[in-house]
């Protein structure tokens, strides 16, 4: 039976509520921390060590989720990450021990994050489009945001009512029920079920020849494995393009409420400006994907940068004066700017370096990516401690957004394939 509109959207859906429950679930970390510090008497750095070792239990993975993408699908991916998250979250009630919470939390948790989030999301939704993938990006991963609106206060009011444990409970019973059943849908690219991606009608004798959007044949028709994109100047551009990205992006996350504490404000605007960077996240992410289609993917990863530069600048302001215009702007520019980055990540890896190990080489460079979204909050907090301010470590932040910018302008995937806003450019003698 053919559905009224193209496969694609329903993938489109199925990641957006898998982004919504499968980040959230991890962020809730933040939420479960003080019941347990407040139950346990741990020291805090022994019970947020949980979470940091499942970020790099995240990075260890990342490579291994490409392998299997690639190997099995994004069905059997996705439902290997439903099964860890939800195990991690059933068993955390469990905990006694710290290693229990390291276990669970952190590393069953953490893997699984790997599978539902950004990382595996990417590995194959990009597949079923080409004109709008940057806005099918952008749409996906705008659940995370408005699953931080839905999710994360429904968990702070279970803990409340009836405790950590119940909460865990709760999410892990939500993960195996809900996301389970829809991620079956997925399929790895349109070719699988006889489609074409955006939907598009096969081509018949008399159809007119579609436009090709390959600016390079030579580099477009090499079927890329890990071991060729190695040896190429762009793999490590974009390797240090997106260590750079997620070092600024938690960087300023980790760092951002602690700060504005320290400068006087309250805590109310502190968590506010927290949330409201979640929420300008949502449209920010749908319309520079759209963007990236019409203009490019470099152009959008530099206007997010240049998001974070901003904020990063009226951080630095902050500390001389405290006034809340800056704190505005910094809100505005990180989340309706600075999230766009998700839009732009899985499609640049793409449409640089096509072929059977796509998911090998883009699980590669997102190790690089989480050793910055590792590298970036200990940085800002050891700059602080060695200065005893944060002026140094944000004017860092500045630098590093530059960086990023510079380096995914270096890889330069225009001069690979176009995007459909600038096909016009494209050499007429440009064909596969």
């Amino acid at each position: 039976m053919r559905l009224p509109f193209f496969y694609g959207w329903l993938i489109v859906a199925v990641t957006f509520v898998t982004m919504a429950i499968g980040v959230n679930a991890r962020t809730a970390f933040s939420l479960f921390f003080p019941p347990v510090i407040s139950e346990f008497g741990w020291d805090r750095g022994v019970t947020a060590g949980a979470f940091s070792f499942g970020f790099i239990i995240s990075g260890i993975v990342s490579p291994l989720i490409g392998r299997m993408m690639d190997r099995f699908g994004p069905r059997a991916v996705m439902e290997l990450g439903v099964a860890l998250m939800g195990a991690g979250m059933l068993l955390a009630p469990l905990t006694t021990q710290p290693w229990h919470l390291y276990g669970t939390l952190g590393v069953l948790v953490g893997a699984g994050s790997v599978c539902l989030g950004y990382s595996g999301q990417s590995l194959f939704l990009p597949n079923w489009f080409i004109r709008r993938r940057g806005l099918a990006i952008g749409i996906a991963f705008a659940g995370v945001g408005i699953g931080s609106m839905a999710l994360l206060p429904w968990v702070q009011y279970v803990i409340e009512q009836t405790g950590w444990r119940a909460a865990c409970t709760a999410m892990g019973i939500l993960i195996l029920v809900l996301l389970a059943p829809i991620n079956l849908l997925l399929r790895k690219r349109p070719e699988d079920i006889g489609l074409l991606p955006d939907g598009d009608a096969a081509p018949t004798a008399t159809s007119a020849r579609p436009v090709s959007n390959v600016v390079d044949p030579v580099w477009a028709n090499t079927d890329w494995t890990l071991r060729l994109a190695l040896r190429t100047a762009r793999f490590w551009w974009i390797s240090l393009g997106y260590f750079s990205g997620l070092y600024i992006w938690y960087a300023v996350q980790v760092h951002q409420t602690k700060f504005l504490l320290d400068i006087g404000f309250s805590s109310s605007v502190a968590v506010w400006a927290l949330g409201i960077v979640s929420l300008l996240g949502i449209p920010g992410q749908i319309w520079l994907g759209h963007l990236s289609d019409r203009i490019g993917r470099e152009w959008i990863w530099a206007i997010s940068c240049l998001g974070f530069a901003i904020c990063y600048a009226a951080l630095i302001a902050l500390k001389f004066s405290a006034v809340l215009p800056l704190v505005y702007l910094m809100i505005f520019v990180q989340g309706a700017l600075g999230y766009g980055l998700t839009s732009v990540m899985g499609a640049i890896v793409l449409e640089i370096f096509q072929g059977k190990q796509y998911g090998s080489i883009f699980g590669t460079i997102m190790l690089a990516a989480l050793a910055g979204g590792a590298a970036g909050p200990w940085a800002t907090g050891f700059l602080f401690d060695l200065t005893g301010t944060y002026t140094l470590a944000f004017a860092v932040g500045i630098a590093v957004s530059f960086l990023s910018a510079f380096a995914i302008w270096q890889a330069s995937p225009r001069k690979v394939r176009a995007v459909a806003g600038q096909l016009h450019r494209v050499p007429a003698q440009g064909g596969g």
